[in-house]
């Protein structure tokens, strides 16, 4: 944690944990759209160490470090975002309508084992308003991606169409898409990840991406975000979807409902899903779990527990081709970023994953 966020954490941590965000937020949204506020925020965060580049899902990275989703919800902080050194950024989860999330408060800090539990509920201003944050030029050299996922009243068994519908209208406003079934707070969710709601809803996806291509001349990589609490049955069903359906990579993972993992907090019986430390070796075992499983043959980014730089190499180490962070930056601070790439990631597995 570098010297002036350990001053200015305590002042943050007075302010509730939505409150803390949405100022952020707003902060990062007016610094990335002066010319002024980029230059500052380089100045202050970014690094020339922007480590090695990656090949993954038939696009380039600068680096292996990303914002995980969640942190932009609705595309209106990126801009700022970018200018901390992430080779990519990872916005919404994005829902075709506008809808207000779960009743609040509901993010939790578990501050002595660096937690977060949230019940967020995918709180988003919808397709449109985000669409039109997105369609302005994007920083040369970065990789956009937007995390899609149905909207509440969406009946599960209709929930191919919000995805169809968001495909339409962020493909062509992004580098790839998310596909976001894994969320503990929106109900019914994780059902979409056993096989036949998987294929049911992939194989649409996949089609309607092919027709895309056929129009457009250019090809949408889809990743898949699974959640950590699926069992060894359920999840080896799942990768065997994704892997026959032809997606580009899998996202590993969302927060996880377990609560074995967190001990001391006044905090952890919050219903929803915890991330941050807490979740770390357990995103490590399902990330080597992924890689063995599926032979190398599908791209796995690691998000989950990556609280410094040791964390994100260890992501590296044990196969991701990608890792992201969120947790972190609230612990940490924004010059975390910074301090990754400066200890210098190293790829410990050749690239060519891209499909």
């Amino acid at each position: 944690m570098s010297t002036p966020y350990r001053i200015v954490r305590p002042l943050i941590f007075r302010l509730t944990p939505e409150q803390a965000h949405t100022s952020t937020i707003a902060l990062l949204r007016l610094g990335g759209s002066l010319g002024i506020g980029r230059w500052v925020l380089r100045a202050w965060f970014h690094t020339r160490e922007q480590g090695p580049a990656v090949q993954a899902f038939g696009l380039t990275f600068p680096n292996p470090l990303g914002m995980a989703a969640g942190y932009d919800k609705d595309g209106l902080g990126w801009r700022g975002l970018a200018c901390l050194g992430f080779g990519h950024i990872e916005i919404g989860t994005v829902t075709p309508k506008a809808q207000p999330g779960n009743p609040k408060p509901r993010i939790f800090r578990l501050v002595e084992e660096e937690g977060v539990i949230n019940r967020m509920g995918f709180p988003n201003r919808g397709a449109e308003f985000m669409a039109r944050r997105l369609r302005a030029p994007h920083p040369r050299g970065l990789v956009l991606g937007v995390n899609i996922g149905k909207n509440k009243v969406t009946p599960l068994e209709e929930s191919v169409s919000d995805y169809l519908s968001l495909f339409d209208t962020f493909a062509p406003l992004s580098d790839y898409l998310a596909v976001n079934i894994s969320s503990p707070n929106t109900p019914d969710l994780r059902k979409l990840q056993s096989r036949q709601a998987l294929e049911e809803l992939l194989a649409p996806l996949a089609a309607r991406r092919a027709e895309y291509t056929r129009a457009s001349g250019r090809s949408m990589p889809l990743l898949v975000k699974l959640a950590p609490d699926l069992n060894d049955a359920e999840l080896d069903e799942a990768l065997d979807v994704i892997l026959q359906q032809g997606m580009d990579g899998v996202i590993i993972h969302n927060t996880t409902v377990r609560r074995d993992l967190v001990k001391t907090s006044a905090k952890a019986g919050e219903t929803g899903g915890l991330s941050g430390r807490p979740i770390n070796a357990m995103n490590t075992a399902m990330l080597r779990k992924v890689v063995a499983r599926t032979g190398g043959k599908l791209p796995v980014v690691a998000s989950g527990g990556v609280m410094c730089a040791a964390d994100a190499q260890e992501k590296l180490d044990n196969g991701a081709v990608l890792v992201q962070l969120y947790t972190g930056l609230i612990y940490e601070g924004p010059g975390l970023v910074r301090d990754i790439l400066n200890a210098g990631m190293r790829i410990s597995r050749p690239s060519g994953f891209a499909r």
